[in-house]
């Protein structure tokens, strides 16, 4: 069987990708080990609850502003989760349902029982071989396993340790024992919160202090659906947390194992400590072993993911491409690629970059007219309503080419990276449209934050808020940004004036710089509008009409 594209894995990154693929009609198929769609959510998380967000209640119908509370639907126009559960934080077994009637729903091709034995490339093809000696073959691969190897630490006496994956998660086995857990991840303290009524002492240990999401933004960060434990750790109830590396475990003469720690922000003091069972939560990465040395991807982040380009393609082996939380490897612990509610938007993506590549098809666009006040119009809703922007900050946005006198060309929902990569950053004069956090490095409680509502003021805000910058051949030349809004409604009479005076500039300048320019709008005297600060460059920036003036 010989293809144009091979899907490996059937979660949600397969099926998201498959959706797409099947509705561009190509030639595909999904290889898939296990027998039925979802394998990894029928056994993590391991408590089964998800911290992934299910906000049925919004108060508003519009569906693509739902989504923006909605981390677990998959893009489509059918099937969504919230039909599966209300519940705000559901069990992974509505989420395998949800993800089974989402691939009959669309009629998605999978192999099952497909397990892959090895991936080698060959005349410019890649060729699959299973367990059971079936093939197939494909003009272009994209790997969406996942991470399928738990990291395994290799200090003496690790094999002491049970492994998350494998660990008795029922709490009466660890009554009135201690308990240490290596990880200060979600999957560790989702551990140790299941351990707090039952064990005697539970304690999580990592070289580095914990971050909650709350501080970073980042929803791979200790979630608060997570953090019970963590009072019980400030209020001295018997629970610990340590900053520390293993050295060492050993089996005591008593049973025991004692575990030998290194503290890292304690002056380098050791200690060891007795614990009656270790648990291992230190994460998962990805497992390169099923590719031969013809097309085995380069690994990058000490071996946790592939190194890839910003259009998600290996950056050694050509037309091999990445789909779902191995997308994360280009915003690692910035934005939300490691998850649904942000790899669905790079997949989307992802299906316009192979799109065009392979059959020429250009990223899907529309003109508007090239009048400020139209323009600010619907850089606004965008900037309300879009889910990709909201979900994926500063990762994924709008782009919008100032084409003609007469028309712009926009594009929506561009991976940032992937723009500066491609043909458009060589576009005479072109502008990107996306909402980010400020700096809030400096912020040691995001509950007690000073802020100054001026819009000349906009570039220090902390909080998520709209900025749009101005390219010329690639190069940016400014950029401008918007105050936040407390519920993201950027539709409110009080942002219609800045964002037009900001597009009234930016057009003055895209007429004098580029080569569809009119001699007499050289000689245009247009009335001076000063439009904030330029934060990137540390300086007020004179705008062309001040320069035309």
């Amino acid at each position: 069987m010989k293809l144009d594209y091979i899907v490996v894995g059937a979660g949600p990154a397969g099926l998201q990708l498959a959706y797409f693929l099947e509705k561009q009609q190509q030639s595909y198929t999904i290889v898939e080990s296990a027998e039925r769609v979802g394998e990894f959510f029928r056994h993590y998380p391991r408590h089964r609850k998800l911290i992934s967000i299910n906000k049925v209640n919004t108060g508003f119908d519009d569906a693509e502003m739902n989504l923006r509370w909605d981390w677990n639907s998959l893009l489509n126009d059918k099937v969504f989760f919230p039909e599966y559960s209300q519940d705000y934080f559901s069990s992974a077994d509505k989420l395998t349902d949800y993800l089974e009637d989402f691939t009959t729903t669309h009629n998605l091709n999978i192999k099952f029982g497909f397990k892959v034995l090895n991936v080698s490339k060959s005349g410019g093809e890649f060729v699959l071989k299973s367990e059971s000696g079936e093939v197939v073959q494909g003009k272009n691969l994209i790997v969406a396993t996942g991470f399928s190897k738990e990291k395994v630490p290799t200090f003496p006496g690790a094999e002491l340790a049970e492994m998350y994956s494998e660990h008795d998660i029922d709490p009466m086995k660890y009554k009135n024992k201690r308990v240490l857990i290596l990880g200060k991840g979600n999957s560790a303290l989702e551990t140790a919160e299941n351990l707090i009524e039952t064990s005697a002492t539970v304690a999580l240990c990592s070289p580095n202090p914990i971050k909650l999401a709350w501080n970073t933004h980042y929803v791979g960060n200790v979630r608060a659906v997570n953090n019970n434990f963590l009072d019980t750790y400030q209020l001295k109830s018997q629970n610990i947390v340590l900053d520390a590396d293993i050295t060492s475990l050993e089996r005591t003469d008593d049973g025991k194992i004692m575990a030998h720690i290194h503290y890292t922000h304690a002056k380098d003091e050791l200690r060891s400590i007795p614990f009656d069972h270790v648990i291992m939560a230190t994460g998962f990465k990805f497992d390169n072993t099923i590719f031969d040395e013809s097309c085995r991807p380069a690994l990058s982040h000490e071996g946790k993911f592939p190194k890839m380009t910003s259009s998600w393609e290996s950056t050694n082996v050509s037309n091999m491409y990445f789909a779902g939380v191995l997308m994360h490897q280009r915003d690692f612990k910035r934005t939300m690629s490691g998850f649904i509610h942000g790899f669905r938007y790079n997949i989307r993506a992802l299906s316009h970059i192979l799109n065009k590549k392979n059959n020429g098809i250009a990223w899907p666009a529309e003109k508007l007219s090239a009048d400020s006040a139209v323009i600010a119009k619907h850089v606004l809703r965008q900037l309300t309503y879009s889910s990709s922007m909201f979900l994926q900050p500063g990762f994924m946005g709008d782009v919008m080419v100032f084409d003609t006198p007469e028309d712009v060309i926009y594009m929506k929902d561009v991976p940032i990276e992937y723009m500066e990569d491609s043909e458009l950053s060589s576009k005479e004069s072109y502008c990107t449209i996306s909402l980010e956090y400020g700096d809030f490095s400096h912020v040691t409680d995001p509950f007690n934050i000073e802020r100054d509502p001026s819009p000349a003021k906009a570039h220090e805000v902390e909080y998520l808020h709209p900025i749009i910058r101005f390219y010329s051949k690639g190069k940016m030349s400014y950029e401008r940004h918007i105050l936040e809004d407390l519920e993201n409604d950027y539709e409110r009479e009080c942002f219609r004036e800045v964002t037009e005076n900001i597009f009234k500039e930016a057009l003055m300048e895209a007429a004098m710089t580029s080569d569809f320019v009119k001699p007499a709008m050289q000689k245009t005297v247009m009335p001076k509008v000063v439009i904030g600060t330029n934060a990137a460059m540390g300086k007020d920036i004179a705008s062309p009409m001040e320069i035309a003036e």
